[in-house]
């Protein structure tokens, strides 16, 4: 079973790349406190593909608290400047959950009847 939950704050404004195919990908990171405040919290990498990475071009920012669910890879490649193989996990998030309150620099006039927590 490959399944993660995580919930923390978005590290910077998602990246997003369309493709010729049509197909549309999110990345960004997210810092998830640990169990003290006083220890660095854990950053993770995070994909999202489609309609859900388009939910998060259009509404995630910087500082915002979400939840991300997902399954867990490891993405390798190899460093061209030293030859090693390098790698990290990333989480391929299949659901976004919006939460805490609408960033201060969104359109407050950008209404919506759809649902962004639905994708």
């Amino acid at each position: 079973m490959n399944t993660a939950h995580i919930v923390g704050r978005v590290g910077q404004n998602p990246e997003l790349r369309y493709f010729e195919s049509g197909r549309v990908l999110a990345k960004f990171s997210i810092a998830v406190n640990r169990n003290s405040r006083s220890d660095q919290p854990n950053w993770f990498a995070i994909e999202l593909w489609g309609k859900t990475a388009e939910v998060a071009g259009n509404y995630v920012r910087k500082g915002s608290t979400v939840g991300i669910s997902g399954s867990l890879k490891l993405d390798e490649w190899t460093d061209p400047n030293t030859g090693e193989v390098r790698s990290r996990p990333v989480i391929k998030g299949r659901r976004l959950e919006l939460l805490g309150s609408k960033p201060a620099d969104s359109d407050s006039d950008n209404s919506s009847t759809s649902n962004p927590n639905d994708f």
